[in-house]
């Protein structure tokens, strides 16, 4: 794909039967390239800020595939298609160019996304300070002193315009600014440290998962789709696509008109109009609580591109865990002696299965790490190239030592202990490979690990909340935006996926330099994330970012004031799962017809499968059906449909979400425009 020539545009004539001079293709990453994803990095920044920090709606960020930068994807694929190769195709984006711009922006939007700066940026906002001056009554008092007066603004005249709201001006104010700067230039250079280990680890595990295993990535099959159209344009003929983006579009369109005109009647498919619960009124039924039926097609749709084991794994242990709530009610199991945890012990399950996911998945890249070891300090010496890598192997260890000694430099210079550091980042980034080896091979439509699956729990776990200290814990509070709530916005899937994608169709393409791209959309996305929320908190006041982030604060209060002993029955709770993926592993090495997918159950014991569990059911079937009485064949013709509805769905649900925020710039209220994904 990224071997595509621009074309010079050269009118000179060729003598008869002279091979034309070949022309240096254009590299993924231009200076071109990079200033168009800056500038559309701060745009989307702002847009999902906007629309999900202030408002907590058109959730972008909540499904693994972004629809907003697909919907950027598209508008440049256009433009390149429908203007600059008619009329100025020396200008035409390279594909490997619409490759970088995808991949930076999915980046940029990560960062602002709702598992992650939208959870720290309060933090940083002084949310602790602000609210116990309100509040002296929440006891916060006896943590706040830990907190490093360079890490978030404490000055209560600072705040208060940006609580009080109305007062975008003082913002860009000489005092306002000098107080801001301090921390958002710690909080920067931080994520950028964490970005250089991500974009490391993905250089180096990209050959092992991409070109080795072969996985599928199936979450970039529709964004590889509309790029590879750019050259091979039959993409955009075929009837069955058009035929998904009708009805995918339709049904958008009409469900925005029923929420501007009441007196249309709303289609119900999202996840929060029907609860199936309601029915079950009597114990222990009544245990499994709320129960969402979602309808939504462009994630039956998603969930069609998935292998049909993870699919049914999915919603089959999702229902697994409302049968473990009935379990619990029905032999009174829910007591926690001591004040531990309590069964079912979902988010421990969690710990125990994802570890043994994430361990395996660097077991079997053994020979390969150690290749890029010895690649990276003698590189003479193996045979393995890193010549098209996104950065050579040596870079990337580099930047994985380099990133991981600020880190290890930030949170000392916090007051915190060594092995704490080491602890919660190790688990981190062990995690942090599972999460993107699951996404390279499987593409679940989303992967809310809530439940505190976190590297603090998991030390509170075995060591209590005295044993990891106050200190430590406050500290860890600050760091809830990239290790806590869900884990959906993680960088490295979209590192990955971004390397897949700029290997093209065929695999050839080089990705040379787009490491370097990577890590400058890290840093762009910081920035934009903390300009944009600002700016918005500053006119909004309190809004729905900051009253959703009471959590990570309220779980130091509750170590300070009722301190935990370790949790014995979660940890074996925990081994019970890591065997649990461990057997689950095995038989799928044994026997064909194992349907259970280890990663299944570590996704769906945490909350999120509430946004899709039906809407999978659905997609199982209808993919087992295709495969079965019309094999493989069959599913490749049916696949451009799903595209469509997919296609259909995002950019009308897109255009609604920038009316909202057109029509509302400035307001504090929006008007409300139809929200067409889960959040």
């Amino acid at each position: 794909m990224n071997q595509e020539c621009a074309d010079d545009g050269d009118a000179a004539t060729l003598e008869k039967g002279a091979k034309p001079a070949a022309t240096k293709p254009r590299p993924p990453v231009t200076a071109r390239i990079l200033l168009l994803s800056t500038v559309l990095i701060f745009a989307n920044c702002y847009w999902v800020l906007q629309v999900e920090g202030i408002w907590h709606t058109n959730h972008a960020t909540a499904m693994s595939l972004f629809w907003n930068t697909v919907f950027c994807l598209l508008i440049l694929v256009g433009i390149n298609a429908a203007v600059l190769k008619p009329l100025a195709p020396r200008f035409a984006f390279s594909q490997g160019e619409l490759a970088t711009f995808f991949t930076m922006l999915t980046i940029g939007t990560a960062l602002a996304g709702h598992d992650s700066l939208q959870l720290g940026i309060p933090g940083v906002m002084g949310f602790p300070v602000w609210f116990q001056e309100q509040q002296p009554t929440l006891g916060w008092d006896k943590f706040i002193r830990f907190y490093p007066d360079w890490v978030m603004v404490k000055d209560i005249e600072i705040l208060k315009p940006a609580y009080y709201g109305h007062a975008t001006g003082e913002l860009y104010t000489p005092k306002h600014i000098a107080a801001w700067s301090l921390p958002v230039g710690w909080w920067s250079a931080f994520t950028l440290a964490l970005g250089a280990v991500l974009v490391g680890t993905a250089t180096i595990l990209r050959k092992q998962w991409t070109e080795i295993e072969k996985l599928a990535y199936p979450v970039v099959q529709l964004p590889l789709a509309l790029i590879d159209a750019d050259k091979n344009p039959s993409f955009w003929r075929n009837k069955l696509l058009w035929w998904g983006v009708a009805a995918g579009a339709s049904l958008n369109i009409w469900n925005g008109l029923a929420v501007l005109i009441p007196a249309l009647p709303l289609i119900p498919v999202r996840h929060d109009q029907y609860n199936l619960g309601q029915h079950l009124h009597s114990p222990p039924w009544n245990a499994v609580g709320n129960v969402p039926q979602p309808l939504y097609p462009f994630l039956i749709a998603l969930g069609f591109l998935l292998p049909t084991d993870l699919s049914f794994s999915l919603w089959f242990f999702y229902l697994f865990r409302l049968a473990l709530r009935v379990v619990g009610v029905a032999f009174n199991l829910q007591a926690a002696p001591g004040g531990g945890s309590q069964f079912p012990f979902l988010t421990q399950q969690s710990f125990g299965a994802w570890i043994v996911i994430s361990a395996i998945a660097l077991w079997q890249a053994r020979a390969h790490l150690k290749s890029a070891w010895d690649k990276a300090w003698d590189p003479k010496g193996t045979a393995i190239d890193d010549a098209g890598e996104p950065l050579s192997y040596r870079a990337a260890f580099v930047c994985i030592a380099l990133g991981l000694s600020f880190l290890m430099y930030f949170c000392l210079h916090a007051g915190m202990s060594w092995g704490i550091v080491l602890g919660f980042f190790g688990f981190y980034f062990l995690l942090s490979v599972g999460i993107g080896r699951l996404r390279a091979e499987l593409g679940p439509p989303a992967h809310e690990m809530a439940g505190n699956m976190n590297g603090a729990a998991l030390m509170t776990l075995f060591l209590g909340t005295q044993g990891v200290g106050l200190q430590n814990l406050t500290v860890l509070s600050l760091f809830y935006w990239f290790s806590g709530r869900g884990y959906r916005t993680h960088p490295l899937p979209g590192m990955l996926e971004g390397m897949r994608l700029g290997r093209g169709v065929d695999g050839t393409g080089s990705l040379r330099g787009t490491g370097y791209a990577m890590l400058l959309a890290v840093l762009v996305g910081t920035v934009a994330s903390f300009w944009a929320a600002l700016h918005l908190q500053y006119g909004a006041g309190i809004n729905a970012m900051t009253n959703h982030n009471w959590g990570q604060f309220q779980g130091v209060a509750s170590a300070a004031t009722a301190p935990q002993p370790p949790d014995g029955r979660g940890q074996i709770a925990m081994l019970v799962g890591g065997l649990a993926a461990l057997g689950m592993i095995w038989m799928r090495t044994q026997f064909v017809w194992w349907p259970f997918h280890p990663a299944g159950y570590a996704i769906a014991l945490t909350y999120g499968g509430e946004y899709y569990w039906s809407c999978l059911v659905i997609a199982w079937l209808a993919k087992s059906l295709v495969l079965r009485y019309g094999g493989i064949g069959m599913y490749r013709r049916v696949v451009p449909f799903a595209f469509g509805v997919i296609l259909g769905e995002y950019t009308v649900g897109a255009l609604w979400s920038l009316i909202s925020v057109f029509v509302n710039s400035g307001a504090i209220i929006n008007i409300k425009t139809y929200d067409f994904a889960p959040g």
